[in-house]
């Protein structure tokens, strides 16, 4: 048996390449690689903070006022076209009554009366639980979509002759969505405290919101997290007729 140290030349080992130092390379390379992209697309541009990027909440406000825009003008239009309209349309006292009182059926002439308003607004930003109940979650603290609903839907159910919600009337296609905490009506923008008019009788519409068990569970967060609630009775007040475009907009199936 021989001794290595006996041997002219010692046992070769064969390089080897450690795995770790191999994938550090490679991430190394991946970081270049992204830091170049990124110079490519931004262009010299601070992606996070260049205020010249419009933001999307500044594009909806921006859509929010020309829908606004486009409204007051629609209304201007049909004003003038109503005007000219009743000069000499040669139709008869009967059919004018009749196109009146299908106009105030359908929303889009003034509505004066007696009236309720209600106003729903978010919990303070410092709002905290009352005794006996849980810490709030953040759902807890903003008006939601069903609490809009429950109001205008109690309101109708009540015997409302017209609702303005904002100050936009609503009529038979209106639909009350929320996106966060915003409210889109009929391609316009609203951010809370939210207000909602109801002409009729002040009395079955009061009734109506106390009977509502959505709007009784809505009136618990009140309590226990201070949601705003506020319910006014107004003499006389005059609702504005719905202005925007009364075409039916629905899907077709591509064939």
């Amino acid at each position: 048996m021989s001794n290595s140290a006996d041997s002219p030349q010692g046992p070769v080992r064969r390089p080897f390449r450690h795995p770790v130092r191999v994938l550090t390379a490679a991430v190394f390379a991946l970081a270049g690689l992204i830091f170049v992209t990124s110079a490519n697309t931004a262009k010299g541009t601070n992606i996070r903070t260049d205020s010249s990027l419009l933001k999307l909440s500044d594009l909806i406000q921006q859509r929010s006022g020309k829908n606004a825009a486009l409204d007051d003008s629609n209304a201007s239009l049909r004003d003038d076209i109503d005007s000219l309209a009743q000069r000499d349309d040669g139709s008869t006292k009967a059919e004018d009554a009749r196109l009146k009182a299908l106009e105030r059926e359908a929303g889009t002439a003034k509505l004066s009366g007696r009236a309720v308003a209600v106003t729903l607004d978010d919990a303070p930003p410092d709002a905290t639980a009352k005794p006996g109940y849980p810490d709030p979650q953040p759902n807890d603290l903003v008006i939601h979509q069903q609490d809009l609903q429950a109001v205008v839907n109690a309101l109708w159910l009540g015997g409302a002759r017209g609702i303005r919600v904002m100050d936009q009337r609503l009529i038979s296609t209106s639909a009350v969505r929320c996106v966060g905490n915003t409210l889109i009506l009929q391609g316009r923008v609203y951010s809370p405290p939210y207000r909602i008019t109801a002409v009729g009788d002040p009395d079955s519409l009061k009734k109506a919101l106390d009977n509502s068990p959505a709007i009784q569970n809505y009136l618990l967060y009140v309590k226990a997290y201070g949601l705003g609630w506020k319910v006014d009775e107004r003499e006389a007040v005059t609702l504005p007729g719905y202005s925007g475009t009364v075409d039916l907009h629905y899907a077709k199936p591509v064939k």
